[in-house]
């Protein structure tokens, strides 16, 4: 079974598909990449994700699995090489814990402030710093969360080291200053030079154009915005 064909519907800019795509290489997957249009859906796509009609889905021995977590649990599960996730059932709840608490609160927090300003962009900035300092404190002393080598913490926030200095400079503000968090900088710097990383990150100004171009979005639509 692990020998099938595998295919991964995504979109380029999605970071939720990149952090799938990072699993698959990392555990040296050969896949065949499907560019979706996630502004006209492919009737592939609405096939095989029929519920939320979304990008990543990973199709493997002809099923399909979506949601970049539950993706990344599965590739762990199905391709043994390289590890993603501790082997302590206590850590491994730890990394699915701050998975999902910095996607939701620094992520929605973050795109408040691009699309916003004032005191809404304010409000956004301290929740998105607040939400920094815990990271700080968590990545402390370490090269990447998963210790030496990349992990799925480094996968499921790696989003944080590309992605957020491109909202910085479309919201005209700042959410990791290099002297406040010196440790979370030097992961994102470490993260970024990997060569699995440094070789599939989407095009800087391809990405500083489409974020400017979905600024002014409702941010409450965030989930809905970057995941679809």
């Amino acid at each position: 079974m692990e020998n099938e064909d595998v295919k991964l519907l995504s979109f380029w800019v999605s970071p939720f598909g990149k952090r799938v795509e990072w699993a698959l290489k990392l555990k040296g997957v050969e896949y065949e990449y499907i560019e979706e249009d996630i502004f006209n859906k492919s009737n592939l796509l609405l096939h095989l994700n029929p519920v939320h009609k979304q990008v990543p889905v990973l199709v493997h021995a002809h099923k399909p699995i979506s949601e970049s977590f539950i993706i990344l649990e599965y590739i762990d599960e199905t391709w043994k090489h390289y590890p993603l996730l501790p082997h302590s059932p206590h850590h491994k709840a730890l990394a699915r814990f701050w998975a999902t608490t910095v996607e939701q609160k620094l992520g929605k927090a973050g795109w408040v402030a691009m699309s916003s300003s004032g005191e809404e962009q304010e409000k956004a900035l301290k929740e998105a710093r607040d939400m920094m300092e815990k990271i700080e404190e968590e990545i402390k002393g370490k090269k990447y969360f998963g210790g030496e080598n990349i992990g799925y913490l480094d996968i499921a926030l790696g989003w944080i080291s590309y992605l957020i200095p491109v909202w910085e400079e479309v919201g005209s503000m700042q959410i990791i200053d290099s002297l406040k968090f010196p440790a979370t900088t030097a992961w994102m710097s470490n993260f970024l030079s990997h060569p699995v990383i440094k070789d599939s990150l989407p095009a800087r100004d391809k990405m500083l154009l489409y974020y400017h171009s979905r600024k002014n979005h409702f941010p409450s639509v965030f989930q809905k915005l970057l995941k679809v």
